[in-house]
C-alpha cells in the first residue's frame, strides 16, 4: 500500500471517529467568580454524583477583570455554557445576544417557582418580560446601627422614616458634636442610589432614552441625601479615608451606616465583646416609612451559543434548589434570593438577618440599561461636586442629565433603527 493511500485511510479512520458519540458525559464549562467559583464545586460534586451523564469544569474568575473576560469571549465566540453574571450586567449581555431566555424552562411543569423569589429581585433578571437570569444569590442595602447611642439620646428602636431619622441624627450631632450620624463614603454611589430608588419618578424617561434627574423627586432626594453632609450629620470622607470602618463604628464615630449583608459576619468578628450587643439592623428608612432598596447581587445565566443548553439548565435548577441554597449561604453567607429557603436555615435565627428579609421585600433595581453603570459613576463624581460646594443642586441635575444623554446617545440612536442589539 501507497503512503498516499495508507494516509487517507488514516484521514477516514480519524473522521469516522470524530463522528461517532464518545458515550462519554456531557461537559459543562460553567464561569464563576471570586469566592463563589470556589464554593460551587463544593455544591456540584453531589450534582455530578446524581447526574453520571454530566461533568462540570469550573473556571474561577476574579470580579475586576470578568465582565471584560466574558465581552473578550463573547466576541471569540468562545463563552462557556453557563455563567454566574451580576444583576447590573445582564442588560449588557441581553443587548449582545450573549445569553439566551430562559421563559421556557422555567414555565415546564415542576420548574422554579418563579412567585418564591423576592420580587424585585426576579424583575432585575427581567428585560421587556424576557427573563434571561435566575437569581443565585441576592444583597441589597440597609441600616447598620448603634442601638445604645440611640437609647442614651432618647429613641427606643431604629427610625422608619428619613423624618425620624434626621431628628434622631441632630439629637445626636448636639449631644457630641464631634461626631457624626451616618456614614456616606462619597466615592460610593450606592447610598444615594437606594435613596432615589425610593421614588416613584424613574431615574430616566421616555423609555430610558434620556435622564430624569431633574425631575422634582430626584431633586427631593439629592436635597436631602446633600444636606446629611450640609448640616455635619455625615463626614465629608471616602471610603479610603477611614482607616477602619468597625474600629470608628465601635468609638461611635458614627452611629449609622448603610451597607450589605456581609457586613453581619464582618461585625461579629471585628467589634470588640464590649460593643456586641450594642449594634443592630434595621430597614434603609424612606419618606413614609421603610423605603425600598439596591437589589443587588448575582444571577446564572446560560449562554446562546452553548451545545448544551438543557444540561446547563439541569445544573440552574439543581443550585436554584433551597437545600442547595441554605448550603451555598451556611459556606459563603450569600443571601438565599427564594423566600423558601430562608425557612429552617440559621438566618431565621439570626436577628441582624431579620432586617434583610424584611428589605428584600422592597429590593428594586435600578435602570435595566447597558449604560447603567456608566452613568451611575457620573451619579458619583457630580454629587461628590455638589457636596465640595463646587455646584449648585440646580446645576447638579441639570449636569446629571447631561451626562446621562450623551451616554444613552447611541441607544436613542439604536432604538431609532428598531433595535438594542
Amino acid at each position: 500500500m501507497t503512503c498516499r493511500r495508507i494516509g487517507a485511510v488514516v484521514l477516514a479512520l480519524l473522521l469516522a471517529a470524530c463522528g461517532k458519540p464518545s458515550g462519554g458525559p456531557v461537559e459543562l464549562r460553567l464561569w464563576a467568580m471570586g469566592r463563589e467559583g470556589e464554593v460551587v464545586k463544593e455544591l456540584l460534586a453531589d450534582f455530578e454524583r446524581d447526574n453520571p451523564d454530566i461533568r462540570i469544569k469550573v473556571q474561577q474568575l476574579p470580579w475586576l477583570s470578568a465582565q471584560e473576560k466574558l465581552l473578550t469571549a463573547f466576541a471569540g465566540d468562545v463563552t462557556p455554557d453557563l455563567c454566574q453574571l451580576g444583576n447590573t450586567w445582564i442588560p449588557q449581555f441581553a443587548a449582545l445576544g450573549a445569553i439566551a431566555p430562559l421563559d421556557e424552562q422555567v414555565a415546564r411543569p415542576g420548574g422554579l417557582a418563579a412567585a418564591d423569589y423576592f420580587p424585585g429581585i426576579w424583575a432585575s433578571n427581567q428585560l421587556d418580560k424576557v427573563l434571561y437570569g435566575v437569581p443565585w444569590y441576592v444583597d441589597t442595602r440597609l441600616v447598620y446601627y448603634r442601638k445604645d447611642l440611640l437609647a442614651a439620646a432618647g429613641f427606643a428602636k431604629a427610625p422608619a422614616t428619613r423624618d425620624e431619622w434626621l431628628s434622631a441624627m441632630r439629637v445626636l450631632k448636639r449631644r457630641n458634636p464631634e461626631r457624626f450620624g451616618v456614614l456616606l463614603p462619597l466615592n460610593e454611589y450606592e447610598q444615594l442610589l437606594s435613596f432615589a430608588l425610593q421614588q416613584e419618578t424613574p431615574l430616566l424617561r421616555d423609555g430610558d432614552r434620556y435622564g430624569n434627574f431633574r425631575s422634582a423627586e430626584f431633586r427631593r432626594t439629592l436635597a436631602f441625601y446633600a444636606g446629611l453632609f450640609g448640616e455635619q450629620l455625615a463626614p465629608r470622607v471616602s471610603a479610603t479615608q477611614i482607616s477602619n470602618v468597625w474600629d470608628e463604628f465601635a468609638n461611635g464615630y458614627f452611629a449609622f451606616y448603610i451597607s450589605g449583608p456581609w457586613q453581619i459576619g464582618e461585625f461579629k468578628r471585628r467589634l470588640p465583646a464590649a460593643r456586641q450587643d450594642s449594634w443592630m439592623t434595621a430597614p434603609l428608612p424612606g419618606p413614609g416609612g421603610p423605603g425600598a432598596s439596591l437589589a443587588g447581587g448575582a444571577s446564572l445565566v446560560v449562554f446562546k451559543a452553548s451545545r448544551h443548553k438543557e444540561q446547563a439548565w439541569r445544573v440552574v435548577e439543581y443550585l436554584s434548589r433551597p437545600d442547595v441554597q441554605r448550603r451555598f449561604y451556611a459556606l459563603t453567607g450569600n443571601l438565599p434570593p427564594r423566600r423558601s429557603a430562608w425557612s429552617g436555615s440559621a438566618l431565621e435565627q439570626d436577628q441582624y438577618a431579620a432586617a434583610f428579609r424584611d428589605q428584600l421585600e422592597r429590593a428594586k433595581s435600578p435602570p435595566k440599561v447597558p449604560e447603567w453603570e456608566r452613568i451611575g459613576t457620573e451619579m458619583r463624581l457630580v454629587t461628590e461636586a455638589l457636596v465640595a460646594g463646587q455646584m449648585t443642586l440646580d446645576q447638579a441635575v441639570t449636569e446629571l442629565d447631561a451626562r446621562a444623554d450623551r451616554i444613552l446617545e447611541k441607544r436613542r440612536w439604536m432604538l431609532s433603527k428598531g433595535t438594542t442589539q
